[in-house]
């Protein structure tokens, strides 16, 4: 009788605040979408540096006839040079996993086809591209022991390590990220507030229930269930659709639009959805919940 006696003051509640009910499931689908969105932009974050890093390279360009380095100084890398680095990147193994040598005319190709509606190209020339080896490593973290052994020799340009640049990318969609979460936060806190003022209202309308209830030896649990589902079930109906939303852009927006035109890189997997939508759902009953439990302790006060 207690069971049926809550639900049908939750349900009653419920309807004679449907305007403010609505309000409140509305405000929990958008904020819980943005959360969950903000969630969905650090997994691809971690999706894509997992991607990128696996395929890093330091990249050791050689010396050519116009290097002006001091490592340059005899003039471009003799054979003899480039054979010696060659054997001593070899020496490196199993930390050089795997090494390429790409030549002047190489270089030139791979910049033709990156740059081939650039009027740049008309300007470069094949000794314009220095020759380089491209090393992977079984640790890109140990960029420094590549970096110690060629950076500054004679024949070797320069040493660039691949992983800088991706850094420098990779900080930025960090503070996109942050700035994705922090708007979130800042929406799911909009949500506690419209909570608190729904079951604000809704007690001051039942107030005198809530007198009577007490009066007869009610306890305090069996006054706040009633508000406390109320706020709970608003928040899990804005949870379902905050859910749909972020299952429908995985399925339409990445898997159909951004993953077909972009192949080159890694996007969220399903089961990285999958971990952040029960977060999602959870998060919102529990802020609705907690809203609710503290706005009601000043009402039982009768």
């Amino acid at each position: 009788m207690r069971f049926r006696f809550i639900l049908s003051e939750t349900f009653q509640g419920l309807r004679r605040n449907l305007t403010m009910t609505f309000a409140v499931i509305i405000t929990v689908a958008v904020s819980l979408t943005l959360f969950g969105a903000g969630l969905l932009v650090r997994a691809q974050v971690d999706s894509m540096k997992d991607y990128w890093y696996e395929r890093v390279e330091v990249s050791i360009f050689l010396c050519g006839a116009n290097s002006t380095v001091p490592a340059c100084s005899l003039g471009a890398v003799t054979p003899e040079v480039r054979t010696q680095i060659e054997a001593e990147l070899n020496a490196l193994r199993p930390l050089v996993q795997d090494i390429y040598y790409e030549s002047k005319e190489e270089a030139y190709q791979h910049f033709l086809e990156q740059f081939k509606d650039s009027p740049i190209v008309a300007n470069v020339t094949p000794d314009a591209l220095p020759e380089s080896f491209r090393v992977k490593l079984s640790d890109p973290t140990k960029y420094e022991v590549i970096a110690a052994a060629f950076a500054g020799r004679p024949g070797v340009e320069q040493v660039q390590d691949q992983r800088q640049l991706l850094d420098r990318f990779f900080r930025l969609l960090n503070g996109l990220q942050v700035i994705a979460l922090s708007v979130a936060v800042a929406m799911l806190v909009v949500t506690a507030l419209l909570v608190i003022n729904t079951i604000r209202v809704a007690a001051h309308a039942r107030r005198r229930e809530v007198g009577i209830m007490k009066l007869v030896g009610a306890s305090n649990i069996m006054i706040r269930m009633p508000f406390l589902l109320e706020a709970s079930l608003s928040a899990a109906l804005g949870g379902l659709l905050a859910v749909a939303a972020i299952v429908a852009t995985k399925a339409i927006l990445i898997d159909q639009v951004l993953a077909p035109a972009y192949q080159f890189t890694a996007f969220v997997s399903w089961e990285q959805v999958l971990l952040i939508l029960p977060v999602v759902f959870v998060t919102g009953i529990l802020i609705a919940a907690i809203a609710a439990a503290l706005t009601l302790r000043r009402y039982l006060k009768v």
